[in-house]
């Protein structure tokens, strides 16, 4: 049975089809073919072998329909372990496919990790254009999330405790933000990150004589990378930064699902995932409505700092060539990138579907007696009283409106300073929310406005 020794029950959990195709046994075959194929037509084109052969074994990757590459990719994964690298038993493969006058020429002058490294190259590129398209789908998504509740107001919350008012809109530009930010470093990152990778045995193109350059040039072309000042194969900071963006935009989504989690609770009630049948529930109990979509960009978060720190420790090649260093990042980086194209698919889903319960925010507001509103008149009556002596006559009115569970308001209406001071009508005003959001709204329309800027 093909599933009795595998490890898939969560993998329909969250995951992004496109992402997989990509990052999956065939996907990276198809690509290291694409190296081959664009390698011998380069070489062809500048002379360094037969244009015949250069043809023929173009013709031959060309030529591979997907039932070809995939027995290829398990024949592959055979030789791999004998071979220690996947790219012996693919040259092997392929050579056997091309007609035999260009048999000589399958793999000229490159090394192992060139056709590695540039396979890996490519998939990045690729599963980069999904992320771009999925960051500004998300974006979308927010954006319209914090123009619609611009000015709800809900109540603000540190270190998990009321704090001030805030409104709901403010909060999703926030999201809007991380996004946004994330999707310029993503833009910003590609002619860096995105780039062939063609040295040769160790580093030199000797193997191709004066031609070398100019080859490297015409395959960055074929392949549609940057073309780097030099070969990058013990220089591996262009993975760990595709690893660090990773870990960056899986922390961002968390921190979106960490905010819905706690908004679902059932003492808050703010906002709801959105409903589908089967989703949420409990083995148990049929009352239960638990955030899943959520719970699964938290896992994202908390699993991705793991996988960047292997890239990062991964970072200290050996000389010219690596032994070991390398090998952590074969399974580790796509999994990083798998991972992070399926929170994304998830958080979208989220953003768009999320349902949003303003009357319990303002609800919330008000279970605390008016207290969230103490700073606001605390300095309104710094004006008349100096700062610290309007600190603490509020103080002591917070501790008895405690005490006596009473409203806050009606407490300070009590003191004749504070009654001297403000006045009832202006006492009443200083505890509508609305009245004190300070700039939420400008934040709120600048984020807008950043993420409408992004091209």
């Amino acid at each position: 049975m093909s599933g009795t020794h595998g490890f898939h029950l969560f993998d329909a959990l969250m995951n992004d089809e496109r992402a997989d195709a990509i990052l999956s046994d065939h996907g990276y075959v198809r690509r290291m073919l694409a190296f081959e194929a664009a390698l011998a037509r380069a070489e062809g084109l500048e002379g360094v072998i037969p244009s015949g052969a250069a043809s023929a074994i173009s013709r031959a990757v060309e030529g591979l329909h997907d039932e070809d590459v995939n027995e290829m990719a398990a024949a592959i994964a055979e030789g791999t372990a004998r071979a220690g690298t996947p790219v012996i038993p693919l040259v092997k493969l392929l050579t056997a496919r091309v007609d035999p006058d260009g048999q000589a020429y399958v793999h000229w002058g490159a090394t192992t990790q060139d056709v590695m490294d540039t396979a890996l190259a490519l998939q990045m590129r690729d599963v980069s254009d999904l992320l771009d398209l999925g960051l500004s789908q998300l974006a979308s998504a927010l954006a319209t999330l914090a123009h619609r509740h611009r000015d709800t107001p809900m109540i603000g919350r540190t270190v998990l405790q009321h704090a001030l008012p805030v409104t709901f809109g403010l909060k999703a530009a926030g999201w809007l933000g991380g996004v946004t930010r994330t999707r310029q470093r993503l833009a910003e990152s590609a002619p860096r990150v995105l780039a062939l990778q063609f040295g040769g045995a160790a580093g030199t193109l000797a193997s191709l004589s004066s031609k070398g350059p100019a080859v490297a040039e015409r395959l960055a072309m074929e392949l549609g990378l940057a073309l780097p000042a030099m070969p990058w194969h013990a220089a591996r900071d262009r993975i760990a930064e595709m690893a660090a963006f990773c870990g960056i935009l899986c922390g961002t989504l968390g921190k979106i699902g960490r905010d819905v989690t706690l908004m679902m609770q059932t003492d808050v009630q703010e906002a709801f995932e959105p409903a589908a049948p089967g989703r949420g529930g409990s083995s148990t109990m049929p009352h239960k409505r638990n955030p899943v979509l959520s719970a699964l960009l938290v896992s994202a978060g908390l699993q991705a700092p793991g996988l960047v720190a292997t890239i990062m420790a991964a970072q200290m090649h050996e000389h010219e060539r690596a032994a070991g260093p390398a090998h952590a990042e074969w399974r580790t980086l796509p999994e990083l990138l798998r991972l992070t194209a399926g929170a994304l698919k998830t958080a979208i889903a989220l953003a768009e579907g999320l349902d949003v319960r303003p009357d319990r925010m303002r609800a919330n507001i008000d279970t605390t007696n008016g207290l969230v509103m103490a700073e606001a008149v605390m300095m309104a009556l710094g004006a008349t009283l100096g700062r610290l002596e309007a600190h603490h006559a509020v103080d002591e009115a917070c501790r008895a409106a405690l005490a006596q569970n009473r409203h806050l308001r009606d407490v300070l209406a009590e003191d004749g300073r504070i009654g001297a001071a403000l006045g009832p009508e202006r006492l009443r005003a200083l505890f509508e929310p609305e009245a004190y959001l300070g700039a939420a709204g400008l934040f709120v329309d600048a984020a807008i406005a950043e993420h409408e800027g992004m091209p």
